[in-house]
């Protein structure tokens, strides 16, 4: 890219917090229509949010890191990137999202997401967003600020982004407050030739529907791998919880449900060699199949207490899912600014998880056995290895947070 060459910047973030927390009239056809589209899109983004997490984990593995991040905050801020996308740019974004382009228009995506955000605004367990600020130099097209704000819910500020400084703090400054102080440093430098950045931010903050007794918590140790072992503080209940045991994959899948209609969802492989599978296996329907025949039974349940952060430029990532040209000279966002030629400089994307004994501050390998106690069977599942760990929200299914813990202690 030339450095002359004008840059927008786009940022993603996010927080998760648990705290241990017969003849059919025209009015039904729109209604049909509407309700089409909407699984349309919600498909899509689930979709997304499976094929992001095996490139992350593609990525992630080799150097032995955790995974975690929000697919939802991804998703919104790339739709919202859209809405100012043109010609192959927007197709490729479309793709990437997982909208089918001969069946979706970018009013559709819009109208969806309008109606996403309005039912959010009176959810106490969830702040979602959008922000874009925009450098004093640079002009935008009224109709992209418009759409942004009316269907994205978008904040806008503007900022002199050649006082690299000043622009950084304001940035992280609004980062820090929406997620209650959890991210207070998404951006390290920004380069002057910036003219915009969007943002998108979520922040969950829950409580266990039954929570860990804190007297319980012992230290133990979690098998990072075969050689390598940590120390941490193990939270335990004996209680009944539901459990769905996939023999196809030889996983077992706890479900800790939230005050709320959110829950997380617990992986875990049988074996440590079983992770891959398991990562490779996961997708909507698996997810389905697993709430919907889930047991309910007595167990005594192990989880490791941990706070983790995780940061990513998605750059390369991205460009793998095929969204390649807004990184480029190729770009074609006509719909931000005509005639102007911007290209996406980067995209990054924070999230960070606190789970403890009352719940999970943002949004967890595990051995199962059996053990005989009291003269009854009272099986154990024990997530004292690599994990992997999603926040959902029941109804819908939607992934708000998901990951893979591989050291708590990272």
């Amino acid at each position: 890219m030339r450095r002359s060459m004008m840059r927008a910047a786009l940022a993603i973030w996010i927080l998760s917090a648990v705290v241990c927390v017969g003849k059919t009239s025209d009015q039904d056809t729109a209604a049909d229509s509407r309700a089409s589209k909407v699984a349309l899109v919600t498909s899509g983004n689930k979709e997304f949010a499976y094929r992001l997490y095996r490139k992350l984990a593609a990525h992630a593995d080799s150097q032995g890191k955790n995974i975690f991040y929000s697919p939802a905050s991804v998703s919104v801020a790339l739709a919202a990137l859209s809405v100012g996308a043109q010609g192959e740019t927007h197709q490729q974004l479309f793709s990437g999202l997982g909208f089918n382009s001969s069946l979706l228009t970018q009013a559709d995506v819009d109208h969806v997401f309008r109606a996403h955000f309005a039912n959010k605004a009176s959810n106490e367990d969830t702040t979602e967003g959008t922000a874009v600020f925009v450098d004093n130099r640079f002009k935008p097209q009224p109709e992209f600020l418009e759409t942004l704000k009316n269907s994205y819910f978008t904040e806008g500020f503007n900022v002199d982004f050649t006082k690299s400084a000043e622009s950084t703090n304001t940035i992280n400054n609004y980062v820090s407050e929406k997620t209650r102080g959890k991210i207070d440093k998404l951006v390290d430098f920004l380069d002057p030739n910036t003219v915009m950045y969007l943002l998108s931010y979520i922040y969950y903050k829950g409580k266990w529907a039954t929570p860990f007794n804190p007297d319980l918590t012992r230290e133990d140790e979690f098998n990072v791998d075969e050689n390598t072992k940590v120390p941490v503080q193990m939270m335990y209940m004996k209680k009944n919880v539901a459990v769905y045991y996939d023999q196809a994959i030889n996983t077992s899948v706890l479900h800790l449900p939230f005050n709320s209609s959110y829950s997380m969802l617990l992986m875990l492989p049988e074996y440590m060699e079983n992770m891959e599978t398991l990562e490779n296996a996961i997708c909507p329907g698996r997810l389905t199949k697993w709430l919907k025949w889930m047991k309910t039974r007595r167990y005594e349940i192990y989880v490791p207490k941990f706070s983790i952060k995780t940061s990513y430029k998605l750059n390369d990532v991205l460009a793998e899912m095929g969204m390649t040209d807004m990184f480029s000279e190729r770009a074609n966002l006509g719909g931000i600014a005509p005639g102007q030629r911007l290209a996406v400089s980067e995209v990054v994307h924070q999230a960070t998880l606190d789970v403890d004994e009352v719940g999970a501050t943002a949004a967890g390998t595990t051995g199962i056995g059996i053990t005989l106690m009291s003269f009854q069977h009272i099986p154990v599942l024990k997530f004292n290895r690599p994990f992997m760990l999603a926040i959902i929200e029941r109804n819908t299914e939607n992934i708000l947070f998901m990951g893979k813990i591989v050291n708590p202690n990272k």
